[in-house]
């Protein structure tokens, strides 16, 4: 059932090759996400792991801007060490029953109870993922406080209760720490508990060094002459920088072109490699269209001064 992984192997960083981490045995478990390109940053792949490996009554929390990689880093993680993530978009309108499951009419008129995520998550072994949990109304996170510390899990509805898996984990994303969202910049962002918040370990994940990225995209379009992939992670990291803007606030932008957003930005320079001004044309679909007319004459600025001549607008 479990497997021993090499970490230098399974997530292509340098590593003793004594160094191993458990995981499960491959299976044809359809909730292990689809492994994809990604670099993994040393520092966020250790506490992950060492998340994993022993819990110690914690969840994790992973916060940081829009985009920065904090789902992706979790679900990649999991990939390689075939464990099952049951994924939940927070919402301002999610309840802790909605987690738990419910009732379903079945064949021939008799209901049946059907496991939410979090219980499917506790039986099993998986991690139950929760995105965006600051959006959550902190008094439906409070039904969760036991089972992140590895108390059993009781379903009102039926009565069970269900002692957790031994490999079943709690982890969080949030653009805040939980504590609200003083920027301005994430609507929606609602201040937690504080008991709740205490139960998590807390990982902060910002936009990936332009080193990682380069190897990001030279997975994603290979064919991509570096020097255009080098233009194209400076002008990503100029607007992040307008975006989040100073101490005071957020900045000038209400967009950011993610590291999610770039490989869609070079994935569409690749498809439109023929099309005139294949750079400007694939930034619109990949960014700009979402942006005021303003913003979006802001963004091809920082661009053209990036690239200079081989620019156009």
């Amino acid at each position: 059932m479990y497997q021993q992984y090499s970490i230098a192997d399974t997530f292509g960083i340098q590593a003793p090759a004594s160094m191993k981490v458990e995981g499960f045995a491959p299976t044809n478990n359809p909730y292990v996400p689809t492994i994809k390109p990604y670099v993994f940053r040393k520092d966020h792949l250790r506490d992950v792991l060492a998340f994993l490996g022993a819990h110690n009554g914690d969840g994790l929390y992973l916060t940081g801007p829009t985009g920065s990689g904090k789902t992706s880093l979790l679900e990649q993680v999991a990939a390689r060490l075939n464990w099952g993530v049951n994924a939940v978009p927070g919402h301002g309108r999610l309840e802790l029953n909605d987690l738990l499951g419910q009732y379903m009419l079945v064949d021939g008129g008799a209901m049946k109870w059907v496991d939410g995520p979090l219980t499917l998550a506790v039986r099993l072994g998986h991690v139950l993922l929760i995105n965006e949990i600051d959006a959550i109304d902190p008094a439906e996170l409070i039904g969760l406080n036991e089972i992140v510390e590895g108390k059993p899990l009781s379903i009102p509805q039926t009565g069970d209760v269900i002692v957790p898996h031994p490999k079943f984990r709690l982890v969080a994303t949030g653009n805040s720490a939980g504590s609200g969202d003083q920027s301005g910049l994430y609507q929606g962002v609602l201040r937690q508990n504080l008991a709740f918040l205490d139960r998590f370990r807390l990982m902060e994940v910002g936009y990936p060094e332009p080193e990682d990225e380069m190897k990001l995209l030279a997975d994603v379009v290979p064919t991509m002459p570096e020097s255009v992939r080098e233009s194209m992670i400076k002008v990503a990291n100029q607007i992040r920088k307008v975006f989040i803007g100073g101490a005071d606030g957020g900045g000038m932008l209400s967009v950011t072109l993610s590291t999610r957003g770039l490989v869609r930005w070079a994935s569409l320079v690749a498809t439109f490699k023929s099309a005139p001004n294949a750079l400007a044309y694939s930034l619109d679909r990949a960014l700009t269209f979402r942006a005021e007319p303003a913003e979006r004459e802001a963004i091809h600025r920082i661009a053209k001064d990036v690239f200079g001549d081989d620019w156009a607008v």
